[in-house]
């Protein structure tokens, strides 16, 4: 048991030895033992499939603690855990977390700082990062919904071969987003155009707003 308790200081697993009942922690007065070869063992006390665990130097562990008897494996708990742990993280690598970067532009910004800006999310769309286009409009700019909307129009054109449209331009507060995803437009810019343009979009201002239905 000392290698077992040296894996868990390790503090490396993503699973606890609290998750299961193991040797003299299983409190059922009888289990159904599976042994170490994966046969059936049968109903037994539990001392006597503590007995056997200890025999051939294992661990007695409570793999289905809700079943009537509960079912107990013998194994080395260690290795178990050890090779567990290695196919979690196994399956986390391959998993890739998609995150969303977000591209700010002010209707006054010029245009020419902007492309700069597009060649930062094209290198963002690549890593498969997906972009939020959000135009701030401050104070009364919001008047002005048209600017932001040919704002938005030029940089889904402009990045038709990196990049869909996943959600077309609609307004967040006093400012108008649209999100875009790695991977080439159908269409090509003129599609992108098109959503861009034909998005319904208006400012609510709070004092407008439809209040929620009375419980």
């Amino acid at each position: 048991m000392l290698y077992l308790r040296q894996l868990f200081k390790r503090g490396a697993t993503l699973i606890s030895d609290k998750d299961f009942r193991i040797n003299r922690q299983i409190r059922a007065k009888e289990v159904r033992v599976i042994d170490d070869a994966g046969k059936q063992a049968g109903v037994m006390p539990t001392y006597e499939a503590l007995r056997l665990a200890q025999d051939r130097d294992l661990d007695l562990v409570e793999v289905a603690p809700n079943a009537q008897p509960p079912v107990c494996r013998i194994i080395d708990f260690g290795k178990f855990m050890y090779e567990r742990t290695k196919k979690e993280r196994e399956a986390k690598k391959g998993q890739k977390q998609i995150e969303i970067k977000e591209l700010r532009i002010r209707p006054k910004t010029n245009w020419y700082h902007t492309g700069f800006k597009l060649k930062r999310v094209r290198e963002f769309l690549k890593d498969g990062s997906k972009i939020r286009v959000r135009v701030v409009f401050r104070a009364r700019e919001v008047s002005h919904l048209g600017i932001g909307r040919e704002i938005l129009e030029k940089v889904a054109a402009e990045l038709a071969d990196a990049a869909s449209i996943e959600q077309a331009p609609m307004m967040d507060g006093k400012s108008m987003m649209m999100l875009l995803s790695p991977g080439a437009m159908k269409g090509g810019p003129d599609a992108a155009r098109a959503i861009v343009k034909g998005a319904r979009v208006a400012f609510v201002p709070p004092d407008e707003a439809v209040p929620p239905p009375a419980a």
